[in-house]
């Protein structure tokens, strides 16, 4: 076993659980090998080479996650390369994105009540819907704020 292998089936183990939320495997990887190599700034091509993805499906994935917010990049003076990193807060970030959208998707519900009726059998189905997201809306309000730089409620790397 090579000093890397470690670190790789890391990395799949990340790209295997965002697939099950439809992250490409590739950007799975892309995330997981930014998580943890070193150094933490990387090219396409220390990123290929690490994950072996080609470099056609990498750029794509690399262009997925800045836009997502995932990473951000850079140059260096000098040099053309494009060096990408995990970006500060990308996860806060990304569940403050995903937190906005479950309180917007009350309002759908809340138009598709009206639209059907409250006697109607479909409102039964919205209506789960709408609770649904209203629980998980009402949880992420009353939860104390994720601090800017934090790893949350438990710094250690311990698991539970």
């Amino acid at each position: 076993m090579t000093d890397h292998e470690p670190l790789l089936e890391w990395v799949e183990r990340i790209a295997m659980h965002l697939a099950r939320d439809g992250v490409p495997p590739i950007a799975g990887r892309v995330l997981g090998w930014l998580m943890i190599c070193d150094p933490p700034e990387q090219s396409a091509g220390q990123i290929s080479a690490a994950i072996g993805a080609s470099r056609a499906s990498l750029t794509s994935n690399l262009r997925l996650l800045s836009s997502m917010g995932f990473l951000s990049w850079r140059t260096r003076p000098g040099e053309r390369t494009v060096y990408y990193r995990m970006a500060d807060d990308a996860w806060a970030a990304v569940v403050r994105r995903q937190v906005a959208g479950i309180t917007s998707f009350l309002d759908v519900t809340r138009d598709g009540l009206k639209l059907v009726g409250p006697d109607d059998e479909r409102a039964t189905r919205i209506r789960r819907a709408h609770a649904a997201f209203e629980w998980m809306a009402e949880v992420f309000q009353t939860a104390p704020p994720l601090a800017p730089g934090e790893a949350g409620p438990r710094e250690d790397t311990e698991t539970r």
